[in-house]
């Protein structure tokens, strides 16, 4: 597969020839940050109450060594093909197919969650419910679909300030709520048992995704053994003051109600702003869905053509695939799956939180593919090494409490193995 859209986090990513310490950081720390982090503290503690702090806690130590092992399999192999790349290389092109379709498949799912997280907060400032909500995570879905049709992108910088943007609104909201946190909210600290600890975790994945990032700015780097290192712990430390902030002021300040709320960002800026807040909020979460939707489609159009053009998914597929062109048979593919799954969640009435634990699940199968690559890879018996083997069981155990939503990539995975022998098959006749 080719390097530079085999993710989202490389879809994102703008087009630079030189990157420094500053740059790199806020684009690794913009790939991870993302708009499920406006709903996930309010369903994380729907799911482990006060409890869901320590599964924050735990993904964020996990992140050190997958960052870590990212970043040093980028200065190994400095090019843009990230997790992909490195899965090639450790294990083979089959098993990199795979990760291609894990990626793709999980867009459709995800597009659909962020959509709606956008629709739920201009909903909540309006009033007008969760029919308001869909409707407006509809056309969210539609405008990026035809914006990368017509073939708009947006620029780098755009893209920069998205993130700094969802940055700048989570930590004011963390400020903003900080006088008001109170020790009582964390009592009782368990309500839910050990066991809602790992269900937090495993819907909280989906803010934890994108570390591969820093492994596909690796060539772009003018000392990518000096740089890079020194970016991902810029992005850790970024990433950790925010998340943590965010999750304590979450609970500290709202208490039960975390829980009962899709808006929790609107919820903590209306602790001092007042009503006010409220259309703040869904402005910024507006713009920031619809940028994070039309970044998400666009590079996984791409990768779709990747895959079709290196023939691990139909060769019709691969059409517009070329620099400058729009791949629209790849986005097409997308767009109709993404319109079926939002139309069958109204339908069956799917909830937020299944689609983002869908999504988280995808994501962490990818990450598990990483880490193994890594396993293989890397100097054994090294601390990171041995950092790399706690964070892949770690992963896994994340995994288990996706239950029966592990059909997803298990299924995606034997399409895939299924699709290249019968492209083998047909090559030999």
């Amino acid at each position: 597969m080719t390097v530079q859209e085999t993710t989202l986090s490389a879809s994102a990513r703008p087009d630079v020839r030189r990157l420094g310490v500053g740059g790199g950081t806020a684009l690794c720390a913009g790939a991870v940050l993302g708009p499920g982090v406006l709903t996930l503290p309010s369903l994380a503690a729907a799911a482990a109450g006060p409890a869901s702090i320590l599964a924050w806690v735990v993904l964020l130590a996990m992140c050190v060594p997958v960052a870590a092992s990212f970043a040093a399999l980028g200065v190994r192999f400095p090019d843009g093909g990230g997790v992909a790349t490195f899965v090639h290389r450790a294990i083979g092109p089959r098993a990199a197919a795979v990760v291609g379709w894990w990626f793709y498949g999980a867009v459709p799912i995800g597009v659909v969650a962020a959509a709606w997280i956008g629709g739920k907060y201009v909903a909540d400032a309006v009033g007008w419910g969760e029919a308001g909500a869909a409707a407006v995570g509809g056309l969210v879905l539609a405008g990026a679909l035809v914006s990368n049709a017509v073939g708009l992108r947006m620029s780098g910088r755009v893209q920069l300030m998205m993130g700094g943007l969802l940055a700048a609104v989570l930590l004011c909201a963390v400020l903003a709520a900080a006088p008001r946190i109170t020790a009582a909210h964390f009592t009782p600290f368990l309500p839910g048992g050990w066991t809602s600890v790992g269900s937090a975790a495993s819907v909280l994945f989906f803010a934890f995704a994108g570390w591969e990032a820093a492994s596909h700015l690796s060539g772009e780097f003018a000392d990518p053994g000096r740089d890079l290192p020194r970016v991902t712990r810029n992005a850790l430390a970024v990433i950790t003051v925010l998340y943590l902030g965010l999750a304590v002021a979450t609970i500290g300040a709202l208490g039960p109600a975390a829980a009962d709320t899709d808006t929790p960002l609107t919820a903590l800026l209306a602790q001092s702003v007042g009503v006010a807040a409220r259309p703040v909020a869904a402005a910024a979460a507006l713009f920031l869905t619809f940028g994070a939707v039309n970044s998400y489609l666009a590079g996984a159009s791409r990768l779709g053509a990747a895959l079709g053009r290196d023939g691990a998914a139909p060769r019709w597929m691969a059409k517009g695939g070329e620099p400058g062109e729009v791949p629209r048979r790849s986005l097409a593919v997308l767009g109709t799956a993404a319109v079926a799954l939002a139309v069958a969640a109204q339908w069956r009435g799917a909830d937020l939180r299944l689609l983002m634990e869908a999504t988280a699940t995808c994501l962490a199968a990818v990450t598990l593919a990483g880490l193994a690559a890594a396993l293989v890879l890397l100097p054994r018996r090294t601390p990171l090494w041995y950092g790399v083997a706690a964070a892949s069981v770690l992963t896994v155990v994340v995994l288990a409490f996706s239950g029966w939503l592990l059909l997803i990539p298990l299924v995606l995975a034997v399409a895939s193995f299924s699709f290249l022998g019968l492209r083998r098959g047909l090559v030999r006749r």
